[in-house]
């Protein structure tokens, strides 16, 4: 692991105790709560062991600045957003490094919209941190702090989403894994309130993590099998804030990430018509399934603010990121495990028994994808990541390219994106193609062009 601070407009991660520490946390918090009109700061964090040390370092800053702080304590990003917009908060701080390792922690902002910082309201926010500390008048009187759980009011709105008792109905035995995370305080009573029976690995939020935190094929492999030895119809595996959701059949075939955002379009699209939004290194799926219904489906760069912007801008009825993260704007603009559990139980029960979700997987769009990532040597970033990116295009002469985020090149059977990473110092490389061999010709053409300086390693990971 590469210690770099990684900071950007919405957000920061680091590895606790190096590049992120309580002082560089709270210089943070600070940077964005300063930006901020009056009113409480709703704060949460996502059950790893250093987390409450960011809790408590950030609530007594915040109090000598004389914020009130709502404290959520260990809940799911999501339900961090819901009680920003419930509260009528001035914005929100999540205590979280999403699916990164152990030793990584970070802070995620929230507008009081209760959605993750848009960019341009982020800049400023950067600037400042960056800038360093500035001197702080006193606050005539502290602030105060009060707790406030959300998990009943995201449960609520998820529930609206769905026929609930069509789910009830059909008893699904679902195998949820939260990996230790926050995933399980709002999964578990969410299953449970749509009448499934729920066996949980990982229920416990302490940060134990048992297995790699990003719900892949590679992490999860000794998970799978669990599945079918319960007797499970489902298993869903969340990412420690409990905002992406991989899935699996009940035999432990892992259908990926990327199938999420698929069946939840594909569920809601089949209720209600209008344009669905994704960002540009998401699975063409979910566009074959937009154009099945005759809506369009329009793409932004990565990263979740970018998708909340178009699908605002589009009035989207849903939108998201291959990476797992379905948004549904009837229950918050953010990434939300929950929803996505509970359009695809929606989807399975539909009928007068339930649909195996491999029947539902398998009327998906047949494509094949794979994932690379590349770590450079630092020679090879900043003109050097440019030169290597325009390598990669003149590799795929005949393509269509596109630099909305990194080189996006598009041929007629397929795609590839080449992009920096915004939470990690790598590079990623993802494509997409009808077949097997294509996908992994593109993948090793790309990965050739990089490399051409010898200033990069890539390391292939499972297809998605």
């Amino acid at each position: 692991m590469t210690d770099t601070l990684i900071v950007s407009v919405s957000g920061l991660r680091g590895i606790v105790g190096g590049s992120l520490t309580p002082e560089v946390a709270v210089r943070y918090a600070r940077a964005f709560v300063d930006h901020l009109p009056p009113g409480p700061i709703v704060l949460g964090r996502d059950g790893r062991a250093h987390g409450g040390m960011f809790a408590e370092a950030i609530t007594v800053a915040l109090r000598a600045d004389g914020r009130d702080v709502i404290d959520c304590g260990i809940a799911a990003t999501p339900t961090v957003g819901i009680v920003v917009r419930n509260e009528r908060a001035a914005g929100g701080l999540q205590i979280s490094a999403s699916h990164n390792p152990a030793p990584y922690n970070g802070l995620k902002l929230f507008s009081s919209e209760g959605r993750v910082l848009p960019a341009a309201a982020g800049r400023p926010i950067l600037e400042r941190f960056q800038a360093g500390n500035a001197p702080r008048a006193s606050a005539p009187s502290p602030g105060t702090r009060r707790e406030v759980d959300g998990t009943a009011a995201h449960v609520g709105l998820v529930l609206a989403t769905v026929d609930v008792e069509a789910i009830r109905r059909q008893r699904v035995k679902v195998w949820l894994d939260s990996g230790h995370g926050a995933g399980s305080r709002v999964g578990v009573p969410l299953l449970e309130a749509l009448g499934c029976e729920v066996v949980v690995e990982g229920g416990t939020p302490d940060g134990q993590f048992e297995h790699r935190p990003e719900p892949t094929a590679e992490n999860l492999a000794d998970w799978l099998p669990r599945i079918a030895a319960c007797g499970a119809a489902i298993g869903f595996f969340q990412d420690p804030d409990a905002d992406r959701l991989a899935i699996a059949t009940a035999d432990g075939r892992y259908i990926g990430e990327e199938c999420t955002l698929a069946l939840a379009v594909e569920n809601v699209l089949g209720r209600t018509a209008g344009p669905v939004v994704v960002n540009c290194s998401t699975s063409a799926m979910t566009g074959l399934i937009a154009a099945r219904h005759g809506v369009p489906c329009l793409v932004s760069a990565v990263g979740e603010a970018n998708v909340v912007d178009r699908m605002l801008a589009a009035g989207a009825v849903i939108g998201g990121e291959g990476n797992g993260g379905v948004i549904h704007p009837g229950v918050v603009l953010v990434r939300d495990s929950a929803v996505s559990m509970a359009l695809v139980l929606d989807a399975m029960s539909r009928g007068d028994s339930v649909t195996p979700i491999e029947t539902l997987a398998s009327r998906l769009p047949a494509l094949v994808m794979e994932k690379a990532k590349i770590d450079l040597a630092p020679e090879t970033t900043g003109p050097g990541l440019i030169a290597a990116i325009d390598r990669v295009a003149a590799a795929f002469p005949g393509a269509r390219a596109d630099r909305l985020d990194g080189l996006r090149l598009d041929w007629t059977e397929g795609w590839l994106l080449v992009r920096a990473s915004n939470t990690e110092p790598i590079v990623r490389i993802v494509a997409e193609e009808r077949s097997p061999a294509a996908v992994a010709a593109a993948i090793a053409t790309a990965r050739s062009a990089i490399a051409a300086d010898g200033g990069a390693t890539a390391e292939p990971s499972p297809r998605a």
